[in-house]
């Protein structure tokens, strides 16, 4: 495949999922309205991009570079995050649906997920390190051998962590997200 390299251009209301995207490399650029379902993006290098009501449900990630990377208001249903290019790996999520993701193993430290529905997400063994969640649902999203250390949950709901299998030094928590920490004793708490 031959080297495309793309800078500063915005692309509104493309629908990708019927038309081959054709840039390797992306640099600057916006996608508004753009539709990437189940579109093969492995291999291809983006570098400080927004991506603004877009549907990225289902795409293919494998060996993708995505460095400075900005999602808002985006559908994000399934996607493989840990198949990216882990080198210089940076995102920032808001008002986006991302239920079904994996980020097994990635290094997302100072990642901001803002407003954003994680239904069944799977942080298993992830450097969560100063993670802000602020107003998630967290349903069913597993964090196993995950490092949480300085993350923040308070504005956050329906997590159950358990902190036996957790690094979570200095983690914080509302008092009243407490009981998704000690779901697993199953107790009363009132």
């Amino acid at each position: 495949m031959e080297q495309i390299y793309i800078d500063d251009k915005t692309f509104d209301k493309i629908d990708f999922s019927v038309e081959e995207i054709d840039g390797t490399d992306y640099d600057k650029c916006r996608f508004v309205n753009c539709n990437f379902s189940e579109q093969k993006l492995s291999g291809i290098n983006f570098s400080s991009c927004e991506f603004n009501s877009c549907n990225v449900s289902n795409v293919k990630l494998i060996k993708t570079s995505l460095q400075d990377i900005r999602f808002i208001n985006c559908k994000m249903l399934g996607l493989h995050f840990s198949d990216c290019n882990p080198f210089l790996l940076q995102l920032y999520f808001k008002d986006c649906v991302l239920n079904y993701s994996t980020f097994y193993q990635l290094k997302l430290r100072k990642t901001i997920f803002s407003a954003c529905a994680l239904l069944e997400v799977d942080f298993s063994a992830a450097d969560m390190t100063e993670v802000m969640f602020d107003d998630c649902d967290l349903s069913g999203t597993i964090f196993e051998n995950t490092t949480l250390e300085k993350a923040d949950f308070r504005s956050s709901y329906n997590y159950n962590i358990n902190p036996e299998l957790n690094k979570m030094k200095k983690a914080k928590f509302s008092l009243l997200g407490v009981r998704g920490l000690l779901g697993k004793y199953n107790i009363d708490i009132e």
